[in-house]
C-alpha cells in the first residue's frame, strides 16, 4: 500500500489547473504521429469533473461544424500539455448535461 501512496505523491507533484464546471477550457494535448509529436488544442465547455486523487477527471464539450464533440481527459494525465481557462463562469449545477441535447422548439 506504501507504493501506491508514493506513486500518487509523484503524480500529484505536477500541479493541476484550478478551474470549475461552466468554465470555458483551453485543453493542449500531446499527439503523436509517426516519429513526430505536436500540440493540438480542444476547446470548449467543462461539463463535469469526477473523482479525486489521481483518478479524478474532466470531461469538455465543444461544437465542432454543427456536431457536437465530448472528451473525457484524466486530470494528471501525460499526454496533457496544460490546461488554461478562457472564460470563467460560475454554473448553478455540477454536471451540465443539458448543454449535449439541443433544445427542441414547439411550432
Amino acid at each position: 500500500m506504501k507504493q501506491i501512496e508514493a506513486i500518487e505523491k509523484i503524480i500529484k507533484a505536477k500541479k493541476a489547473p484550478a478551474f470549475q464546471v461552466g468554465n470555458t477550457l483551453k485543453v493542449y494535448l500531446k499527439v503523436k504521429e509517426g516519429e513526430k509529436t505536436r500540440t493540438q488544442l480542444f476547446e470548449g465547455v467543462c461539463i463535469r469533473k469526477r473523482g479525486q486523487g489521481i483518478n479524478a477527471s474532466f470531461t469538455v464539450l465543444k461544437e465542432s461544424h454543427g456536431d457536437k464533440v465530448e472528451k473525457t481527459f484524466p486530470l494528471y494525465s501525460p499526454s496533457i500539455e496544460k490546461v488554461t481557462v478562457s472564460k470563467k463562469k460560475t454554473a448553478k449545477r455540477a454536471k451540465l448535461y443539458h448543454l449535449k441535447n439541443p433544445k427542441t422548439k414547439v411550432k
